[in-house]
């Protein structure tokens, strides 16, 4: 039987910022919610880690699950975990980028409605506070991505 704690325990998700160049551009892929909390609004990729795996395998199997996106190296960023960032509860997020080849295509999969790379001087309003994680890697890997 497994060991139950006392206390309230916060849910541990990963979300990934991948970049690519077209047209000379820096974007950013995105995905459109398909389920509550945000249905509809775009967010980055990304989801709960299962308690069988590392953060480096959910990372690449939330990846793959919702943008049909393999085979990026991705490095861990940030930890996000301000109170109330998510409306489901405590929930922390452990980030990480990768930059895909201009070639890259991704397709919508699983809770994902849609999927688009966006520019990065206009990102549409995200959801939970990944304009906030966005704008802290952009600000982290400024000389990479002009």
């Amino acid at each position: 039987m497994p060991y139950t704690y006392k206390y309230p325990r916060p849910a541990l998700t990963v979300d990934a910022i991948i970049f690519k160049k077209e047209h000379n551009e820096s974007r950013v892929l995105l995905i459109q919610r398909d389920q509550p909390p945000f249905e509809g609004q775009w967010a980055l990729p990304g989801g709960f880690v299962d308690m069988d795996e590392t953060l480096d395998r959910a990372i690449q199997r939330e990846l793959l699950e919702e943008t049909g996106l393999a085979n990026i190296y991705l490095e861990q960023f940030r930890t996000f975990g301000d109170l109330n960032r998510d409306p489901r509860g405590r929930t922390v997020s452990v980030v990480f980028y990768g930059f895909a080849e201009t070639a890259a295509h991704a397709v919508a999969g699983d809770d994902a409605r849609n999927v688009d790379w966006f520019p990065l001087p206009s990102l549409p309003q995200l959801a939970f506070d990944h304009n906030l994680v966005i704008t802290k890697a952009i600000e982290y890997l400024h000389d990479k991505l002009i």
